[in-house]
């Protein structure tokens, strides 16, 4: 008998030769037919940079919330940085208010350099955009890359997974 802890529980495996009919069935079923999905949008990468630019021109006026806009609101937002994770949009807006305020003075100069945009899922309603960040005149300048997920939520693209690192100084 064996154990192992799959996503937090614990298994038990009492007798493998149990289960070699069961799966041996299954395998030999035809897998039932697979519903189409129903792909109305087109793909459009303009609109997902559009995102990022959006955001930058926000930051860029000391607009926090005009920043943030570019994020899907809801408590599955996942925002990694620092070897931080954060869960949902009220955590990762707070942080960002507690490190950079509200303001012109002390959010600095974003700027964005695009590297990578790409398609995901069967309709393309989801996109990876990886790329590389600079901020400065704030004394939480630096410099990193980062890696964004957006979802097509309705006719918008919105960010529902950021990872951001920094690169360490020399």
């Amino acid at each position: 008998m064996s154990a192992r802890i799959i996503h937090g529980r614990r298994t038990t495996i009492t007798s493998l030769g149990a289960l070699v009919p069961i799966l041996a069935a299954c395998a030999h079923a035809d897998p039932p037919p697979s519903p189409q999905p129903d792909c109305a949008a087109t793909y459009d990468e303009a609109a997902i940079v559009a995102v990022l630019d959006s955001q930058r021109e926000a930051w860029n006026a000391g607009d926090l919330d005009g920043y943030l806009a570019g994020y899907e609101e809801s408590d599955a937002l996942l925002f990694t940085s620092g070897a931080k994770i954060r869960q949902g949009f009220a955590e990762t807006r707070d942080k960002y208010r507690a490190r950079y305020g509200e303001a012109r003075e002390t959010m600095g100069t974003l700027g964005f350099e695009i590297l990578d945009v790409r398609a995901l899922g069967r309709c393309q309603d989801a996109a990876v955009v990886l790329g590389r960040w600079a901020l400065s005149d704030t004394p939480e300048a630096g410099a990193g890359v980062f890696s964004v997920i957006l979802e097509r939520h309705a006719d918008r693209w919105e960010i529902v997974h950021d990872h951001t690192s920094a690169m360490l100084p020399p």
